[in-house]
């Protein structure tokens, strides 16, 4: 555990991405099988327990750590409230131990200890956890503490733990990524088989690793597209709306549009189709298989004149209509294991696929984009009844003319254009240059803030975390949750002027008093009988703060609702 904990201390007090993979590539090659193993469990975002295996509650460790510290209830919840992280917390409300106890592995803290009692009495769980408390010093016990949340969060994404392997073992970082997707168990046999320098018969059950688009945003702040990418990249952002409006600015940072495939940027779940020796396997973007919760895809796949393996979108689509349902209609078929022949009738899916990535068993992902388009066109032309569809290409004579075409996105049922370099091989994770999303601009509604609950990470001390309501008949009624969009001065104004204003505690939540007006902005509006408003928007965030605004003058309910699908 020390070992581990003290990774933990240097990987929480670097900001240097360099300085992190060296730390990573340090612990795994000294750290022993079973203990790194489970270190990369952990780093790479799993728990030591989930939903099944109850250790404890975060109501139960308050519980726990009021009666070790012989601290009243209300001071445990105040001191948490502060910090906003519950494993400090836990740690700094008990003083270290005279005399240390012994250096116990993590993987015997973990598979000895935490999960032979989960689900136990809640005695049994309790003198596990206070006998840790007393014999840890202070790194351990917040990484043990740690464990027990299941909030790791130490600023390492599951990608740079991949490099510092691939690192550390020679192996090419596309099979340490494609080994890792889906299920796996954090054992040494699979940290053996993970950098194993062999072509393993597993390799050809998992899919190939996701090639992620940038928003095109990114280049236009910059001016210049140069081809290199960067792994790290995990960038969002919808600002720089007048860049991304000006077909001179797309142009000068892209070049000629000559150069670049253009297709509809669906809005549906991202899919990864594996036909290998006759057996068909559905892969989402979160590296969870599919399979029986899609059967007409499946079916479909089955009818294929060949192997392969293709990528694209699944998305909710009745026959003989010109564009998809809203993604909301897919929500229906998610979790449906096994759908029944009603949902199978109200809610058609279909494939629209863009990519080929394997073909009879061959590796297509270096070839470049126009190759593997005109092979993924014969392959969906050579078995017309499979019921995939090859998602269309958009003709555009020039960036004008293509920032015409992505303005009536909307109306398509689509979210703007997919840029991608016709010379570009399929790469993986998020890198600039290659691929590019150039997204629409956000509907907008202005609205009146209602209640705000604070942070996570360095902001677990304001509130940053705000619900907005919209007008309805004299009503405010909540609409939306948003988190980003503020700069720091405008987060600390409103965080005093939200504590100043509290009419009512709920928990973490503070219900506040109806003034401060703001713009948000969102990707869709869809009708949603889970919510109080009867309506439900796609990615909000705050777009400004309307000083200029009364509440008074704030949108009405029925403007949002006018824009529902």
């Amino acid at each position: 555990m020390r070992r581990f904990a003290a990774l933990y201390r240097e990987l929480d007090r670097s900001t240097a991405t360099l300085d992190k993979r060296a730390a990573l590539v340090r612990y795994f090659r000294a750290a022993p099988p079973r203990d790194a193993a489970w270190a990369l469990h952990l780093l790479a975002g799993g728990k030591v327990a989930g939903a099944r295996k109850k250790i404890a509650t975060t109501r139960e460790l308050r519980e726990w750590i009021a009666q070790a510290s012989a601290l009243p209830d209300w001071l445990v919840d105040d001191s948490y409230d502060q910090v906003g992280d519950l494993a400090e917390t836990l740690a700094l409300l008990l003083d270290d131990p005279v005399t240390p106890g012994e250096d116990i592995a993590l993987a015997d803290w973990i598979e000895a200890r935490l999960l032979p009692v989960a689900n136990q009495e809640v005695e049994v769980r309790r003198e596990v956890v206070l006998q840790a408390w007393r014999g840890l010093a202070f790194d351990e016990r917040l990484v043990f503490n740690k464990l027990l949340t299941g909030a790791l969060r130490v600023g390492v994404s599951q990608r740079l733990v991949q490099q510092a392997l691939a690192e550390m073992s020679g192996i090419d970082i596309a099979r340490i990524a494609q080994r890792m997707l889906g299920a796996w168990t954090p054992t040494p046999e699979f940290l053996e088989q993970l950098l194993s320098p062999q072509e393993l018969p597993t390799d050809r059950q998992q899919p190939y690793p996701f090639f992620l688009a940038t928003p095109l945003e990114a280049v236009l702040r910059a001016g210049v597209v140069d081809g290199t990418s960067s792994a790290d990249d995990t960038s969002d952002d919808d600002t720089a709306p007048a860049l991304a409006n000006d077909p001179d600015a797309v142009a000068r940072a892209l070049g000629p549009i000559d150069d670049w495939l253009l297709e509809w940027k669906w809005d549906g779940i991202r899919l990864q189709l594996i036909r290998r020796d006759g057996e068909v396997a559905l892969w989402s973007r979160g590296e969870e298989r599919l399979d029986g919760r899609f059967p007409e895809i499946e079916a479909g796949a089955s009818r294929l004149a060949r192997d392969c393996v293709l990528d694209g979108e699944l998305l909710a689509w009745r026959e003989g209509d010109a564009g998809p349902m809203p993604f909301t209609a897919l929500q229906t078929r998610i979790q449906r294991r096994k759908p029944g022949p009603k949902t199978l009738a109200d809610t058609p899916v279909r494939m629209q696929a863009y990519d080929l990535l394997e073909l009879d068993g061959e590796d297509w992902r270096e070839r470049p984009q126009h190759e593997r388009r005109a092979a993924l066109d014969a392959v969906l032309a050579a078995s017309p009844d499979c019921g995939i569809t090859l998602s269309p290409l958009v003709d555009a004579r020039d960036w004008t003319h293509a920032a015409a075409l992505r303005g009536d996105a909307r109306e398509r049922g689509v979210e703007g254009l997919m840029l991608k370099r016709a010379s570009a091989p399929y790469q993986s994770g998020r890198k600039r240059g290659d691929w590019w999303k150039w997204k629409i601009d956000p509907l907008t509604i202005d609205a009146v803030l209602l209640y705000a609950q604070s942070g996570h990470g360095r902001r677990s001390t304001l509130y940053t975390d705000y619900t907005f309501g919209l007008w309805d008949g004299d009503t405010l009624v909540p609409v939306a949750k948003a988190y980003s969009g503020l700069d720091d001065k405008e987060i600390l104004q409103l965080d005093r002027w939200i504590r100043a204003h509290t009419l009512e505690r709920f928990g973490p939540v503070r219900s506040v008093q109806p003034h401060h007006v703001f713009e948000l902005g969102f990707e869709a509006v869809n009708r949603s009988s889970r919510h109080k408003s009867g309506i439900a928007v796609r990615f909000p965030r705050i777009l400004r703060w309307r000083h200029d605004k009364p509440m008074a003058e704030a949108d009405r309910l029925e403007t949002l609702k006018a824009l529902a699908r």
